[in-house]
C-alpha cells in the first residue's frame, strides 16, 4: 500500500477520484446488495477539519456497520463529510462518463474485524470502505437538513453501485480505500449548498472549493452491481 505527497500526487496506481465510464464498467453478478445499519445515537461532534467539516461517530463497537456488496468484512462507521466547488456546475471529485456533480458526500469506514482501530486500519489496502454519493441540483432535501438523525436514508431506491480500489482523496492519499459509489444522485438545493461555501479554514478564509482532480484510472478494473443502462444523471 503506497502513500502520496500533494507533490507527487500521481505516483501510484491506485489513487483517486476517478472518471467511471460506465460502459467500460464490468458487471459482477456475485456483487451483493450492501448492508448499512447505522445507529444515529453513535454520533459524536462536528468538527471543522481546515479543508471541509467532518461528522464524526463513536467507533468503539458495531453499533453503525457496513457489510456486504464487495465487502469481505464489517467495517464501523467513522465519519461522514462533504466536498464541493466554487459554483453548482461542479465540486464532485467522481466523475461519470466525463459528467460533474455540484457536490459528493463521503461516508467513511475501516475494517474493524481485521484491524484494531481506524489508524491501524488506513496502513493496508483492504483497511477502509468508502461510500461515495453523488449530489446534483434541486429541491431541498429534508435529509441534509438532519442529516445525522437520517444517515440511514441516504440511499438510492435500488442502491446499485459501481466499485473499485482506490485511495484517499486527501493527505496523504493513501491507497487503502475500497470505493463503493452509489449510482443515483440525492438532491440538494443551491441555498444549502452555499451554506458550505461559507464555512472557514484556520485562516479565516472561505472553503470554496475541495474537491480532488482526477486520477489516471491505470490498470484498474471498475465493477458495477447491475447490468449497463443509459446513465441518469
Amino acid at each position: 500500500m503506497g502513500v502520496c505527497t500533494s507533490s507527487t500526487a500521481q505516483c501510484l496506481p491506485r489513487q483517486s477520484p476517478i472518471d467511471i465510464q460506465t460502459r467500460r464498467a464490468k458487471y459482477d453478478s456475485s456483487l451483493k446488495p450492501l448492508f448499512i445499519q447505522y445507529d444515529p445515537n453513535t454520533s459524536k461532534r462536528i468538527i471543522n477539519v481546515g479543508h471541509c467539516f467532518n461528522v464524526e461517530f463513536d467507533d468503539s463497537s458495531d453499533r453503525s456497520v457496513l457489510s456486504e456488496g464487495p465487502l469481505t468484512s464489517h467495517y464501523r462507521l467513522r465519519q461522514f463529510h462533504f466536498h464541493w466547488g466554487t459554483s453548482d456546475r461542479d465540486g464532485s471529485e467522481h466523475v461519470i462518463d466525463g459528467q460533474t456533480y455540484p457536490a459528493e458526500l463521503h461516508i467513511v469506514h475501516w475494517n474493524s474485524q481485521r484491524y484494531s482501530s481506524f489508524e491501524e486500519a488506513t496502513k493496508h489496502s483492504d483497511g477502509l470502505a468508502v461510500i461515495g454519493v453523488l449530489l446534483k441540483i434541486g429541491e431541498p432535501n429534508p435529509v441534509l437538513q438532519n442529516i445525522i438523525d437520517n444517515l440511514d436514508k441516504v440511499k438510492t431506491k435500488e442502491r446499485t453501485y459501481w466499485t473499485y480500489l482506490g485511495s484517499l482523496t486527501t493527505s496523504p492519499y493513501s491507497e487503502c480505500v475500497t470505493w463503493v459509489l452509489l449510482q443515483e444522485a440525492i438532491t440538494i438545493s443551491s441555498e444549502q449548498l452555499q451554506h458550505f461555501r461559507g464555512l472557514q479554514n484556520e485562516d479565516e478564509e472561505f472553503i470554496l472549493e475541495n474537491h480532488r482532480p482526477l486520477q489516471p484510472i491505470e490498470k484498474r478494473l471498475v465493477k458495477s452491481s447491475c447490468k449497463h443502462k443509459n446513465h441518469k444523471p
